[in-house]
């Protein structure tokens, strides 16, 4: 059976991004989508589109109102609605008698420890305290939070996201009102975490498998890809470049201007959006310096760039200790106990460890990138979770 699949994503490039790759690997098969997103940011993402037959992007006009402008309606009926951070939809589609999917591509293990409801966060807050240890039945990991992420992190739950509405109060109705969860991973990665939040939301878990992003076939300088916003203050910014211009190793920057001169001939730095995926994969990209969100992680396993972590706020801190932590795959760039900064110093240190052929930190971690490489990239694989993806939904219909 096919299916029509309305996608609804929250309407930020990094949300939008990971909803094309699993739009096309749905088409694949078969199944019709119809793509709501903003209508400045169709010319951005079409050439994403591999299944333009199938796969139907439907502009929204942003209105500076509330409610959305005449004209803006699907084509059929959905049999699902797959969406993330719209905490309305579930109650919408339920009484349209459609099911709602909730797509999350931010980690299980981010969710899991953050937002479990064993930590009744409506009820009793989060503080920075709370978090320094695990909820209740978590399972066995390597996340380890310094008291300032972990406050950063229990005040970005209160912060508002929308009119009276806070951060985690949008992802625990998202994930209590669904009708099944889905992650963007696999059971050998993150299968704990995921059945721990199942079990906590009592809901239905889909896995849809790595959902590697099909090569992009445009020259490097013809397309760009727009990348996540949060970075690194100034200060943060220059010491990055300058433990990157200390290793003696020529690199690429995107970060802001003001290095060339000292850096002419070794570095470029742009200041601006990089054509990512394609620059990971290019032959003379050994390393690979990332603040550690979903998406560029995703890009760069199926790469052979060596990971340095340098992970900012939010979920990217989560991000880096699974990394470095559970999977043995990157090297955290060393921060100070108290004030999370790091040196120019402590960025040599990392990006020397991993480009040093000789270096046994290096090895370990080059071998289990190559191995967790190879599984994600096999074909098979990809076709046994995605084809497992499409029994489940038929499941719930």
């Amino acid at each position: 059976k096919t299916f029509r699949i309305a996608m609804y994503p929250w309407f930020a490039i990094a949300h939008i991004t990971p909803f094309i790759h699993m739009a096309n690997k749905l088409a694949q098969r078969g199944h019709k989508i119809s793509f709501f997103l903003p209508a400045k940011t169709l010319g951005k993402v079409e050439a994403f589109n591999l299944y333009p037959d199938l796969i139907t992007f439907i502009p929204i006009i942003v209105p500076h109102v509330e409610g959305l402008p005449v004209g803006a309606e699907t084509t059929n009926d959905p049999h699902f609605v797959f969406f993330d951070f719209t905490c309305w939809m579930p109650a919408l589609t339920r009484k349209l008698g459609i099911k709602s999917v909730l797509y999350c591509i931010i980690s299980s293990g981010t969710i899991g420890y953050i937002l479990s409801p064993a930590r009744k966060i409506l009820e009793r807050g989060l503080t920075g305290l709370d978090l320094l240890k695990p909820p209740k039945g978590f399972p066995s990991s390597s996340i380890k939070l310094r008291m300032y992420e972990a406050q950063g992190l229990a005040a970005g739950t209160k912060m508002d996201y929308g009119s009276g509405i806070s951060f985690a109060e949008r992802h625990l109705r998202s994930f209590s009102d669904c009708d099944a969860i889905a992650f963007k991973t696999c059971k050998e990665i993150e299968g704990p975490y995921c059945e721990y939040i199942g079990n906590q939301f009592e809901k239905p878990m889909l896995y849809a498998g790595p959902v590697v992003p099909e090569p992009q076939k445009m020259e490097l300088e013809e397309r760009w890809k727009i990348g996540p916003k949060l970075g690194l203050n100034k200060d943060q910014s220059q010491e990055l470049v300058l433990g990157l211009e200390l290793t003696g190793l020529p690199f690429l920057s995107a970060l802001s201007e003001g290095f060339q001169e000292r850096v002419n001939g070794r570095g470029f730095i742009y200041r601006g959006w990089i054509p990512q995926q394609l620059i990971l994969r290019h032959i003379s990209v050994g390393c690979f310096v990332t603040h550690c969100v979903s998406g560029s992680l995703a890009e760069a396993m199926v790469n052979d760039c060596q990971l340095v972590l340098v992970p900012h706020v939010g979920d990217q801190i989560i991000n880096a200790r699974l990394m470095a932590g559970d999977l043995r795959i990157g090297v955290e760039v060393e921060k100070g106990e108290e004030d999370g900064l790091f040196t120019k110093d402590d960025v040599n240190k990392v990006v020397k460890a991993l480009m040093d052929d000789d270096s046994e930190l290096g090895k370990e971690i080059r071998a289990n990138h190559a191995k967790w490489k190879e599984f994600l990239l096999a074909q098979a694989i990809e076709n046994s979770y995605m084809n497992d993806f499409v029994i489940n939904l038929n499941t719930l219909v």
